[in-house]
């Protein structure tokens, strides 16, 4: 691998973006992957998503994603959009090239890769949390006779006919895949824990991201109590439907928890019409099924041949960069992102849930790193 000015990891959106804007600049950035293409994540999700944010605040910086792409493109056009991208911006990824570990010595950060060493004077983690599934287990899990899979290995419903599918959690992935099942004629339930959050993917005709944009300058509890009239009268009544609405907003739920709420696509409307049932929490798992927990405490056993995951992903990064934990939170998450960070040449990029679209901050962001980096080199270079 060549010398470069920075190190970017991942050549996913994030990775991508930065990368391209730090050549803008006049600076050298080798991009390291550790899979064999670019967007890995996007080509492992299910085949029928689409972006849940609208084509027009979705493109990477230089590039416009293509006026015939629907409002929400679909899995597919997101993934040859990012390989137009890597082409316009002539980017080319080192595959195969995992980094195991970053340190800094001498004024230079070394990265331990699966294909040798290299070092350069700055680095941009870009890796995303969604390459880390978070994989909880229950009491009697391990006799469970059926399969359980993490939502991410999840790709269409054919699988699945004629069982009964429980799909554990309320995020945008489990709303979906739910749907998606559902949409399928198969008997699907929704296990969920707790309050929730949902919005419409569309208000009063305009994306949801457009309010959002619009209202940023908005303090978090501010936005969400002009908002909760409109959001409530658009998604509808949700008494009787097993569901928990959140005393926090949406905005406050991001910015605070670092939780989506779930944009609804059809979800809803198909839980009212019982099309997709709704179950709390689950107590333990049992050899053909699995025991709900009520709000009374009592338990509920209910057959399923397969359980599908839709319990997030965490990724810690605290054994990538030993000597930089305290930009970790406790768990081994980014305190900042687009920014630098108070360590030295060090920078992450797309690493922390937006609510004005994470491809759209993905691109503020890959602008910022890149004059950073392009002001920090050129006092490297010149001290005086």
């Amino acid at each position: 691998m060549s010398d470069a000015d920075v190190i970017v990891i991942g050549a996913g959106p994030a990775g991508l973006a930065c990368a391209a804007q730090l050549g803008e600049r006049g600076l050298r950035a080798s991009l390291l992957e550790k899979s064999d293409t670019v967007g890995p994540v996007w080509r492992r999700h299910y085949d029928r998503l689409h972006l849940h944010t609208d084509r027009g605040h979705s493109s990477l910086p230089g590039l416009p994603m293509p006026r015939g792409y629907p409002r929400y493109p679909s899995r597919d056009q997101v993934i040859a959009y990012l390989e137009n991208y890597a082409a316009h911006f002539r980017l080319a990824p080192t595959f195969g090239c995992e980094v195991r570990m970053l340190r800094r010595e001498a004024g230079l950060w070394h990265a331990d890769t699966t294909r040798g060493r290299c070092a350069a004077p700055q680095v941009v983690v870009a890796t995303g949390w969604a390459d880390a599934p978070h994989r909880p287990t229950w009491p009697g899990q391990d006799d469970y006779r059926g399969s359980v899979i993490h939502s991410s290995e999840y790709r269409r419903p054919e699988p699945y006919r004629g069982q009964r599918v429980l799909v554990v959690g309320f995020g945008n992935s489990g709303g979906e895949i739910a749907l998606d099942l559902a949409d399928a004629g198969i008997d699907v339930t929704l296990a969920v824990r707790g309050p929730v959050r949902i919005l419409p993917r569309d208000l009063l005709g305009l994306p949801i991201l457009t309010w959002a944009i619009g209202q940023a300058w908005l303090p978090p509890r501010l936005a969400d109590a002009i908002n909760a009239p409109a959001i409530r009268l658009a998604i509808g009544p949700t008494r009787g439907l097993g569901l928990t609405i959140a005393r926090k907003g949406p905005r406050r739920m991001i910015a605070e928890d670092h939780r989506v709420p779930l944009l609804d696509v059809g979800t809803l409307d198909r839980i009212r019409q019982g099309a997709i049932h709704v179950r709390g929490g689950i107590g333990h798992f049992t050899r053909e099924g699995v025991a709900f927990v009520d709000p009374h405490g009592e338990g509920r056993t209910v057959p399923f041949e397969a359980v599908i995951l839709a319990t997030g992903f965490r990724a810690d990064l605290s054994r990538l960069l030993p000597q930089a934990t305290d930009t970790l939170d406790n768990q081994g998450s980014p305190r900042i992102t687009g920014m630098p960070t108070g360590v030295p040449g060090l920078f992450y990029c797309g690493q922390i849930p937006s609510p004005t679209g994470q491809l759209r901050e993905i691109g503020i962001e890959a602008r910022r790193i890149a004059t950073f980096a392009s002001r920090m080199l050129h006092e490297r270079a010149d001290p005086a």
